[in-house]
């Protein structure tokens, strides 16, 4: 916990003014200056739109070891500015690193932190960085949210270079769909810039500072879902080109050239991605920008995620491997081990060998090798008379012949029978069914009926967000099962699915109480898994944990997901 990780601290970054920054250089109560993250951006070049009061209050006195509530003790303070200030701390009850931002209780934005704060929590996704309490105490308050250790800013992801096209295709489609969310339930970000946007060792993107850095500094709009779009355009444009969309440096990045105006990524950079390059344009609606084509503008989340929804997918590019180096054959193998090495450009002569055998102790052995090879042949041929021998005696009528049917040296493998589904049912031990009344269409017989899963945002891999869809099925009694045919109806990416052995057809049995068969994963239609060792069970749960992405249709919308249209097992 006493490791440093600004990445994982949701900052409270300085908006850019003078009079803030000259603040934020200023010492700290505990004796260290802590200007550790200056925000360059101003609202012209983060394009906001919003305004920023200065508060009235004075920050509180804190320092290092302090406590709030006697339970979060303040470890080091990353950002002291406009009268409040933000500390990695220590959660003593839970053990645990936590980010604390604190300010005066009569600070003219206390009432307003609190609020977007408690909002922020109650929105609940993990796709943004948790808000944990929000508390009025002694004079302060204080948020305390997640601190995310293995997370990294795209900020720091962009300093070496900009982003590979699927990389900065997840990076939107998972932010652009985050923010979709959170405005279905009336919150905005206003402050959405490359350091609140984080990539977990996992790969997943989060967003930190929903509502609540927005009210640290006072930023309002009337347009909140185009500035936050306008949000995502900017930081997929710097994805692309490693360069901030807006004349004013910011973030580390590089502005445009003056009195150029706001051109395609395309144009930036060589190489860039052409659709993610209108992608940008369109989200980027400044001045009227839109893509090249002349696509309509995209002003809200929702219609930007419908944008990358109509996009071809971007897979993700081959692992290379490097070729081993070439065979070098040392010294000591050119039987040249001891010698002197020859001079360069000198010519050495070649020894010749000398003849094969020719010596007392050769001829000695060629008799040996003769006379084996002599024995052999008479022990081979003595051999096959005596079988001989014993066939033409086991042709007798009169013989009487038995079979131990029980030698393990002459078991006959059985025959694969295909085994018979008598029910099936939905398994959902999270609660939330896909659609469990057509659990019985994947053994029908007919390939046209289908069992479905939702869509969902992220992909292939459905953890974390759900772990897994399946389908329970019956073989009526105990059944020998080997095999399983998966008939699938959406291709692509791939699907991951494994087999495991139930005790029933329950819809909630806890998956760690069933014994796992096999798996398999496949980018076609069908998916075949094999058990190495047969398993004898009656129920057999289906279980997918990752699924290709696919577009909308008259059921349901564009995302990760995936259909079952007819499941055989065999044993």
């Amino acid at each position: 916990m006493a490791e440093r990780s600004t990445a994982a601290v949701d900052v409270a970054d300085n908006s850019g003014d003078e009079p803030l920054t000259a603040q934020a250089d200023q010492s700290t109560a505990d004796g260290a200056v802590k200007n550790r993250e200056q925000d360059t951006d101003t609202d012209e070049a983060q394009g906001s739109g919003g305004t920023e009061r200065p508060g009235k209050a004075s920050p509180p006195e804190l320092h290092s070891g302090h406590k709030l509530a006697r339970r979060y003790r303040l470890e080091e303070c990353v950002t002291r500015l406009d009268g409040f200030s933000s500390w990695r701390a220590v959660d003593e009850k839970l053990r645990r690193a936590v980010g604390v931002h604190v300010l005066p209780a009569d600070h003219t934005r206390a009432r307003s932190v609190l609020a977007a704060a408690r909002s922020s929590a109650l929105l609940g996704d993990p796709r943004f960085v948790q808000v944990l309490d929000a508390v009025e105490e002694n004079d302060l308050v204080y948020v305390v949210h997640e601190w995310l250790p293995d997370a990294t800013e795209l900020t720091a992801l962009l300093a070496p270079g900009p982003l590979e096209p699927h990389d900065a295709y997840q990076m939107v489609s998972q932010i652009a769909s985050a923010m979709a969310a959170a405005h279905r339930e009336g919150l905005a970000h206003l402050r959405l810039n490359p350091n609140a946007v984080l990539r977990t060792s996992s790969g997943q993107w989060r967003i930190r500072g929903l509502a609540v850095n927005a009210a640290l500094r006072g930023i309002s709009t009337d347009v909140p879902q185009r500035t936050d779009t306008e949000a995502i355009g900017a930081l997929l444009y710097a994805a692309l080109t490693q360069r901030w969309p807006y004349e004013n440096d910011a973030y580390g990045l590089s502005g445009l050239p003056k009195d150029v105006g706001l051109i395609a990524p395309d144009q930036v950079r060589a190489g860039v991605h052409r659709g993610l390059s209108e992608l940008s344009m369109r989200a980027l609606v400044n001045d009227g920008a839109t893509a090249s084509r002349h696509e309509a503008a995209c002003t809200t989340p929702e219609e930007l995620v419908k944008a990358i929804g109509e996009m071809p997918r971007i897979r993700p590019p081959e692992p290379s491997f490097t070729a081993p180096p070439e065979y070098q054959r040392t010294t000591y193998q050119q039987g040249t081990y001891g010698r002197p090495a020859p001079h360069p450009g000198a010519t050495q002569a070649v020894p010749t060998p000398p003849p094969p055998l020719q010596s007392r102790t050769g001829r000695a052995l060629k008799w040996a090798v003769s006379a084996l090879l002599i024995a052999a042949l008479g022990l081979g041929s003595w051999q096959l008379a005596d079988a001989l021998m014993d066939r033409s005696n086991s042709d007798d009528p009169n013989q009487t012949q038995t079979t131990d049917e029980g030698d393990k040296n002459s078991a006959v493998p059985k025959p694969v029978r295909p085994l018979k589904i008598v029910d099936a049912a939905e398994y959902y031990p999270d609660g939330n069914a896909q659609h469990p009344d057509d659990a019985k269409l994947t053994y029908d017989g007919n390939g046209d009926t289908y069992w479905r899963s939702r869509s969902f945002d992220a992909g292939p891999r459905l953890a974390p967000y759900k772990q897994g869809v399946g389908i329970v099925y019956d073989l009526g009694s105990e059944q020998t099962v080997s095999t399983a045919s998966i008939g699938l109806y959406y291709k692509g990416a791939y699907t991951a699915a494994s087999l495991y052995a139930a005790d029933s057809l329950s819809s909630s049995a806890p998956l760690e109480s069933m014994k796992k068969i096999a798996g398999a994963r496949t980018s076609g239609g069908e998916l075949k898994i094999s058990a190495k060792t047969p398993v004898k069970t009656r129920y057999v749960l289906l279980w997918i944990t990752a699924a290709p992405h696919a577009p909308g249709d008259q059921y349901s919308d564009p995302g990760y997901k995936q259909a079952v249209t007819d499941v055989k097992f065999t044993g």
